[in-house]
């Protein structure tokens, strides 16, 4: 989600599946429905029960347009007005507007727990529906927390759910790292059969460990990214970089370089509604 450039999609397909001890893993293949979810001890959760701005122990929020819209050529500016980030009926709500704002020509939002919440390794998951047009680029995702000591890509990017609004049965899950950041980033697709991201929720996470990142939708497992894999995928020139604290975002991005500019049906105001967010040990 950060400078995504050129991105190369099911770049990498999902190879032979290693053994992992912690967890109850049957196989990677995406046909078949697996046990993935072995961490239980959960640590933190926002059921998003409390009606106006969302928890301020938990959350907070990036402001503006970023460095060239947040390295992509975004189009909206981020703000924490109610109209584009608030809970109503136990969801969060982050709203895309079409407005003229600060200069842009769009509006949304994009929160996070940088300071307030990380953690390395445990199951991160949230039960989300998405919007549907294209130019929307909603995603749920972790960036390291030392990203002022160590410059994006070494703080390390776990992209737990990304989603182009013009393909509605499809997700992506990547990470980023030293060697393999942008359009050399570590990715694959999931295909959701017989339905549409937008027209329901869906629970999408991650289980991650010292040597490996499972990625999984509703409880299926459709990847998995490993130490091994890193080295393979970049010839060995790649550095593991998911040993440390991870905090969370979500946000709906509109346009940028990976999704294009929204065109003359997409529709605005849209949502991105959020269930929950909940993390376990």
């Amino acid at each position: 989600m950060k400078n995504i450039n050129n991105r190369m999609i099911l770049r990498n397909a999902i190879r032979i599946c290693s053994v992992v001890s912690l967890l109850i893993v049957v196989s990677c293949n995406p046909d078949e429905t697996q046990v993935v979810a072995e961490l239980n001890n959960l640590v933190m959760q926002d059921e998003f029960d409390v009606e106006g701005a969302p928890n301020s122990a938990l959350w907070t929020y990036d402001i503006g347009t970023g460095d060239n819209g947040w390295g992509n050529n975004e189009l909206q500016y981020y703000t924490d007005r109610t109209e584009n980030v608030t809970v109503e009926n136990g969801m969060l709500l982050i709203t895309a507007n079409r407005e003229q704002f600060n200069g842009s020509s769009y509006t949304s939002a994009r929160i996070k727990t940088e300071g307030l919440f990380e953690q390395a390794y445990g199951r991160f998951e949230a039960r989300i529906q998405l919007p549907y047009g294209k130019g929307y680029w909603p995603a749920f995702w972790l960036l390291g927390n030392d990203c002022d000591q160590n410059p994006w890509p070494q703080c390390g990017e776990i992209d737990i759910m990304e989603y182009l609004g013009d393909a509605p049965t499809s997700i992506f899950g990547t990470v980023h790292g030293p060697g393999f950041s942008a359009g050399e980033s570590i990715s694959k697709e999931y295909v959701l059969e017989n339905d549409r991201f937008d027209t329901g929720f869906h629970v999408f996470g991650i289980e991650w460990g010292p040597d490996y990142i499972n990625y999984y939708v509703d409880n299926v497992l459709y990847n998995q990214i490993t130490k091994a894999d890193v080295l393979e995928e970049t010839d060995g020139q790649g550095e593991w970089v998911f040993d440390h604290p991870f905090y969370i975002i979500l946000n709906v991005a509109i346009g940028g370089n990976l999704p294009g500019s929204p065109d003359a049906e997409t529709v605005f105001p849209q949502t991105m509604l959020v269930d929950y967010v909940r993390v376990y040990q």
